[in-house]
């Protein structure tokens, strides 16, 4: 017996205790696999459970390789986790609930303009006005305006779970920003990458083109008579709870992921701050709640949002989706009103019935909430919906305010087998289904986002996700039900970038070569540890010494200096250690995360492969295993620049390696200053010559010009004024040079372009037996040079921030604005 197999035929087991009773999602009640399952391949039925848990491996390594993440609600951000038994959901079955779930989208759409309108469902009676004006959700600001509303809902949220009889029945909507998308679409790519031949011989729905049809939509929700029209995604940062998501949907749907500092608002309408100029906005597909987007008319303390967005969309001048208010949907007290409003909006039947909710807003549903009070889930109608107070204290805020409260029946949801610890469980599952409007209708997903969560555990709370396997009826069936596409303007969209986006750009280029030239300094010393750190009066033992100081006036440490092992272990491990590898590597994860529609999922992975490097050092006491774990993050870094290689020559990479030299050049003067500018016997100058090019990778090119032979104007000479070599100060200038004349803020004469000039000026005058020259034991001028050349690179960096970053407003015409003429 397989393990599915095994699974099913203990669903009539007493084993399986409460779970017994309610709707299995694989196994029938006469213990074999549900219809949808017997229809899959082998490959996915028959599976062992080594097998399994071989698989649930590969999902956990491929998702750390690409750093999907997700920060739950109050907690720390943690790995997003993938099941890797998939939801298997019939054609037939799914139809039915396709229709709910359109008719559902439809329903909401409606009310939203009902509410924002004539508001005819509170003059009517159908719902109580306390449950609308008394939610935070609702934002008078944008109601009545002469705005066409009828797109502003375009992609809705639904969560559903299934009752013991096998009924959907919705738990929420999701109508603000509804997330999700991007997780779903994630966990489609990497199920399908560990299941292959399961993917391919199921027969099911693919969801690029739903991505497709949202790239259309969002296009089409543009402002009338606006041709080619710019759409962005606002996003709270990268530390919001879906910055993954977030940045997965910019990324796949082509869109500039942006935050509200990089929108500004003129003359009624939205522009995004580039270099230099300002750009319309026409939509922006928002991720920040309503009250957080505009701190001018809603939250005052908000930093989120863009100040005068919302008179923005009172003016129509631009379409923010989901529309500003529509939070208002998410009130937990519609739940017992939408059969009404949905025969007197649509003049249809509800098809899909919510979770028994009863509103505490009449005497009646006070009491009878009170009376329950220990059957039914209280929460509150507005964020954050979960109560947690004693009983008294419940009732006291029940009795005072009973207008924010509903009692819900407990929610019985269906459970599904899941991977935990080793061994298949039963889980209690919830779908989340999206709709989008495409076209004049609303489209389903077909498929979704499962969450499977111990059974006994809240619904929302955080568990597993599962992809979302909906078969197809027949294999010509097209992908989504989408024949074709709507059209969609064929013109170039112009790529451009945000100042915050160029600057996260210029410091990863800075922090990615910091860590090469940091590793390359470690993997030196501790391969002179291993030969000397017995022997420290030897020639090695002296050029050990001077190669670790200078490694700790890099990254300063608290450990004895004659322990290289735990310095060098510390170097690699330790986070708060400053200036160390693990401290540098983890604030450029941060920078990757914060522009990850910029750049390659390759990118990611290079980080899952360091933290394997790490993790090895971590568990291995033996000191030969740091010389291993630095050698293998190195080969990492370097596939990292081999990465960013491969991306398009625009403003960004410029700025990427104006920081990438400003950064060599850095670390070449820290290096050559402490090691260089002192004379200590002619064995150890040379032993410090050989670690000076070894850790500036240069040893093998200057032994083959000068045949093994190591002088230190040879060293110098390589090192600062090759105009050949990649790793010396004269190429690195030059290009720099080369990467600011490309920028449009760059007009020849910039503080930044003056200063490299007058670095290529000083070094043509550079005289290498001049900085070689000796008093006493010290060559004064050499560490003049380096630590004045540093000095020099540290004001280059700060002028490329004030020219190219500086995200004040454009100026403008005292005459006249000159936005519209494209300022």
């Amino acid at each position: 017996m397989t393990v599915l197999r095994d699974y099913a035929a203990s669903v009539t087991q007493p084993s399986l205790g409460q779970s017994a009773a309610l709707f299995d999602e694989v196994a029938s009640p006469d213990g074999t696999l549900r219809t949808a399952w017997k229809r899959l391949a082998a490959e996915a039925v028959d599976l062992t459970l080594p097998e399994l848990n071989r698989v649930g491996g590969e999902i956990t390594r491929l998702l750390g390789d690409e750093a999907v993440v997700y920060t739950p609600p109050g907690g720390e951000q943690r790995s997003w986790r993938l099941d890797p038994v998939p939801l298997v959901i019939a054609a037939d079955e799914w139809a039915v609930l396709e229709k709910g779930l359109a008719q559902r989208a439809e329903l909401l759409n409606a009310i939203q303009l009902d509410l924002y309108g004539p508001q005819e469902l509170l003059s009517r009676g159908t719902l109580p006005p306390s449950i609308v004006f008394g939610h935070s959700g609702f934002l008078r600001v944008v109601a009545r305006t002469r705005v066409d509303h009828q797109r502003q809902l375009v992609i809705t949220g639904t969560d559903l779970g299934r009752t013991p009889t096998g009924e959907w029945q919705v738990l929420a909507d999701r109508a603000q920003a509804p997330s999700g998308i991007g997780f779903a679409m994630e966990n489609r790519r990497v199920l399908s990458r560990v299941l292959p031949v399961a993917y391919r011989e199921a027969g099911l729905h693919r969801l690029a083109p739903f991505f497709q049809a949202l790239r259309v939509s969002l296009t089409q929700a543009a402002p009338h008579g606006r041709d080619n029209p710019r759409v962005v995604v606002l996003s709270p940062g990268p530390t919001s709870e879906t910055a993954y998501d977030q940045a997965f949907i910019a990324t796949t749907l082509g869109f500039p992921l942006v935050e509200g500092s990089d929108l500004v608002t003129r003359d009624g309408a939205v522009w995004m701050r580039v270099l230099g100029r300002l750009e319309r906005v026409d939509v922006i597909l928002r991720r920040v709640d309503a009250d957080w987007s505009d701190p001018l008319e809603l939250r005052g303390e908000s930093q989120l949002g863009v100040t005068g967005l919302t008179e923005a969309v009172r003016r129509g001048s631009v379409t923010v989706v989901n529309g500003l208010g529509s939070g208002v949907l998410e009130n937990p007290a519609l739940l017992p009103f939408m059969s009404a409003m949905c025969e007197q909006l649509l003049d249809e039947p509800l098809r899909l019935a919510g979770v028994p909710t009863v509103w505490a807003g009449t005497p009646e549903g006070r009491d009878q909430v009170i009376d329950r009070l220990d059957a039914l889930d209280v929460r509150r109608i507005d964020p954050p919906f979960e109560v947690d107070l004693a009983r008294d204290a419940l009732v006291a805020a029940i009795v005072a305010e009973p207008y924010r409260f509903v009692g819900q029946e407990r929610a019985t949801v269906s459970v599904s087998p899941t991977l935990d610890r080793g061994i298949l469980q039963p889980h209690a599952l919830t779908l989340r289904a999206f709709t989008l409007r495409h076209g004049s209708s609303y489209r389903p997903m077909i498929g979704g986002l499962a969450t499977a969560a111990p059974i006994g555990t809240a619904p929302d709370q955080v568990g597993v996700s599962k992809d979302v396997w909906v078969l197809k009826e027949s294999p010509d069936e097209p992908d989504q039900g989408l024949l074709d596409q709507l059209p969609v303007s064929q013109a170039r969209a112009p790529v451009t970038q945000v100042p915050r986006v160029l600057d996260d750009l210029f410091w990863l280029g800075r922090y990615a070569e910091r860590v090469e030239d940091l590793l390359r300094l470690a993997i030196v010393t501790h391969e002179l540890a291993e030969d000397f750190q017995g022997r420290p009066h030897s020639s090695g033992g002296q050029t050990l010494s001077v190669v670790a100081g200078t490694l700790r006036s890099l990254s300063p440490s608290a450990y004895d200096r004659a322990d290289f092992e735990g310095d060098l272990r510390s170097l690699l491990l330790d986070a708060r250690r400053p200036g160390s590898v693990a401290q540098t590597v983890a604030r450029l994860k941060e920078i990757a995360q914060s522009v990850r529609d910029q750049v390659s999922p390759d990118l990611f992975r290079v980080f899952g492969a360091m933290d394997r490097a790490r993790g090895a050092l971590a568990a291995n006491p033996h000191g030969w295993q740091i010389g291993e774990s630095a050698g293998r993050m190195l080969t990492d870094v370097l596939a990292l620049h081999g990465v960013t290689g491969n991306m398009v020559r625009d403003e960004g990479w410029h700025l990427m390696e104006i920081g990438r030299g400003i950064e060599r050049s850095l670390q070449l003067c820290h290096v050559i200053g402490p090691t260089l500018s002192a004379r200590r016997g002619l064995d150890v100058d040379r032993d410090l010559h050989h670690a000076v090019l070894q850790a500036s990778e240069s040893a093998i090119t200057h032994r083959r010009r000068h045949r093994g032979v190591v002088r230190g104007a040879s060293v110098l000479d390589l090192l600062l004024l090759d105009e050949t070599n990649p790793r010396s100060l004269l190429f690195n200038l030059r290009a720099i040079d080369a990467s600011l004349a490309t920028l449009p803020g760059s007009s020849g004469s910039t503080r930044p372009e003056r200063l490299v000039d007058d670095l290529l000026e000083e070094l043509d005058r550079l005289d290498v037996a001049d900085l070689l020259a000796t008093e006493g034991d010290h060559r004064p001028n050499l560490a003049r040079f380096a630590h004045a050349t540093a000095q020099h690179l540290m004001r280059l960096s700060d002028a490329v921030g004030e020219v190219h970053f500086a995200t004040g407003p454009v100026p403008r015409s005292l005459a006249f604005s000159t936005v519209g003429a494209g300022a």
